[in-house]
This record gives structure tokens, C-alpha cells and sequence, in this order.
């Protein structure tokens, strides 16, 4: 009966032992997924900022103007439209009763 009592107490250790091991390699593996996500955040933050500089118009104009041969037109060059008004149809009343 004892025997049976000392091989319980060890089968549980060893359970017990397991599970913490196995707990603190998720631990680790977490905290190695954490870490790469702030990277990743960190340069998905600096490639944001990278893209708008990119696209700022001090950068694209000198590109446009050689490239394409487009430049800025001077104001008396531009010519603006009136917006059109739009006009939002009268509300049709029904007269649902019968």
C-alpha cells in the first residue's frame, strides 16, 4: 500500500514538473512573440513616417516637373469651377391609409 502511495506521489510530481516546464517554455516563447511585435510595431511606425516623406510634395514636385514634365501652374493659369449645388428631392409623402 505504500509502495502504491510513494508511486502516486512520484507520478504526480512528474506531472506536476512537466507542466511547469512546458509552462515556462510558453512563458519564454510569449515573451519572444511580444518582443517582435513592439519590432515590428517600431518599424511599421518608421516606414510609415519613410512613406510620408516620400510622398510629400517638396519630394515629388522636382521628380514630376523632370520626369513627366508637369509643373505647378501659376494663378493665372488655374482656372476654378463652381461646385455644383446639389439638390436633395422633396420628400414624398404616402398616404398609406385604408
Amino acid at each position: 500500500m505504500i509502495a502504491m502511495v510513494l508511486v502516486g506521489f512520484v507520478l504526480v510530481t512528474a506531472g506536476v514538473i512537466t507542466r511547469r516546464v512546458y509552462g515556462v517554455r510558453q512563458q519564454s516563447e510569449i515573451r519572444r512573440l511580444r518582443q517582435r511585435r513592439d519590432s515590428l510595431a517600431a518599424e511599421r511606425v518608421r516606414l510609415e513616417s519613410v512613406i510620408r516623406d516620400a510622398s510629400s510634395r517638396v519630394r515629388l514636385q522636382p521628380i514630376a516637373e523632370q520626369r513627366l514634365n508637369m509643373h505647378i501652374p501659376t494663378p493665372d493659369q488655374q482656372v476654378l469651377l463652381p461646385r455644383a449645388v446639389r439638390r436633395t428631392p422633396a420628400p414624398t409623402t404616402r398616404n398609406d391609409s385604408r
